[in-house]
């Protein structure tokens, strides 16, 4: 093992002195060079070759439990042991893809709530206008979406809302939330951001106060 790391890094540094740090003789250095690979480094070579194949053609995405399956399936006599190793000495590892997570929901028939902010997001007095959007968060068992309304004086959060489902009620709890916080006078403006996940005429459980300003 010292003798290959000296050969993989001859390039960078004169062998003299990776011999010296890893306290090995140059002459052992130079014999191990011209010296026929052993049959395990042979069959460790043969490994790599195919683990990085299919490693390439899984786009990054396998990891060792997965190659030993695919190895298994083309014949190969190997443990799942051998695969870390050979996936270590190459720096391979899987690279997970986060998957899409729907967060506007445009199955509806009612009209898009206007925009009455206008990207107004400046000069705004606390509670005298609102922003809400949605994001999706994983949890040990599954996706979850939350609804967020920002105060644009403040840029604080005033209200928050958990669900296992996009619709209009988890908006509408979270203006709830924030309502109950904070009190806002009438005519506290509240525009959703979420694109379509917020339909016009969606107001059934909000306070009554806010039917002709809340879209």
């Amino acid at each position: 093992m010292k003798y290959a790391w000296i050969d993989e890094h001859r390039d960078q540094y004169t062998v003299s002195r990776l011999c010296r740090v890893l306290q090995v003789s140059r002459s052992g250095y130079c014999q191990w060079r011209v010296r026929p690979p052993s049959p395990n480094t042979l069959a460790n070579q043969a490994l790599d070759a195919k683990v990085a194949a299919i490693h390439d053609a899984s786009r990054r995405s396998y990891g060792r439990p997965r190659i030993v399956h695919k190895l298994r399936q083309q014949g190969e006599v190997v443990s799942a042991e051998r695969v870390r190793k050979s996936l270590r000495r190459q720096g391979l590892r899987p690279v997970y893809r986060k998957p899409f997570v729907t967060t506007t929901d445009s199955a509806y028939r009612l009209p898009v709530a206007p925009n009455l902010l206008d990207r107004r997001f400046d000069s705004w007095q606390s509670d005298q206008a609102w922003v809400a959007d949605i994001t999706y968060v994983p949890t040990g068992e599954g996706w979850l979406y939350l609804a967020a309304v920002l105060d644009l004086a403040s840029r604080r959060i005033v209200g928050w809302s958990m669900s296992e489902t996009i619709d209009a009620t988890l908006v509408c709890s979270a203006l709830n939330s924030a309502w109950w916080l904070r009190k806002p006078a009438k005519g506290c403006w509240s525009t959703p951001t979420a694109g379509r996940s917020m339909p016009a005429g969606a107001t059934g459980h909000w306070p009554p106060s806010w039917a002709s300003r809340c879209p």
